[in-house]
C-alpha cells in the first residue's frame, strides 16, 4: 500500500475531527482507504469534503463526476456491522466490503493532488 501524501493526510484527519465524522487512526491511512467505506464519509458529507478539499488545494473541480464512481451514499447494514463488532478487526472489514463495495478512494485525492484537477 502506498503511503499517503502527507499534506492530504492531514486534511482527512482535521476534516475528520473537524465534523466528528469519527475516530480514525492515522496510522492506517494510505492510498487505498476508502472515503465512503472507510471513513465513512458518505451523501452530502462527500459532496462538502470534496469542496473543502478543492478549496484548501487549489484544485479544478469543474469536470468532476459521479458518474465515474458511482455516488456513494452508504449502507445501513454496513452501519449496524459497524456498530455491532470493532470496525478495526480485518474480518469485519471483509465483511464490510462484501456488504457494500467502496466507490471513491484517497488514490484519486492523491492523484488530485499531483496533477491540480479532480476527475
Amino acid at each position: 500500500m502506498d503511503q499517503l501524501d502527507p499534506r492530504l493526510k492531514t486534511f482527512i484527519i482535521d476534516y475528520c475531527s473537524k465534523y466528528k465524522v469519527h475516530g480514525i487512526n492515522p496510522n492506517e491511512l494510505h492510498t487505498n482507504t476508502s472515503i465512503d467505506l472507510d471513513l465513512d464519509i458518505v451523501a452530502i458529507e462527500i459532496d462538502l469534503f470534496l469542496a473543502e478539499f478543492a478549496e484548501q488545494f487549489n484544485i479544478d473541480s469543474s469536470k468532476f463526476s459521479w458518474y465515474r464512481y458511482g455516488y456513494p451514499k452508504g449502507s445501513a447494514r454496513v452501519r449496524i456491522i459497524k456498530m455491532l463488532f470493532n470496525y478495526d478487526r480485518k474480518w469485519v472489514k471483509v465483511l464490510a466490503g462484501c456488504c457494500y463495495k467502496p466507490k471513491f478512494k484517497a488514490q484519486v485525492l492523491q492523484e488530485a493532488l499531483q496533477t491540480g484537477k479532480l476527475v
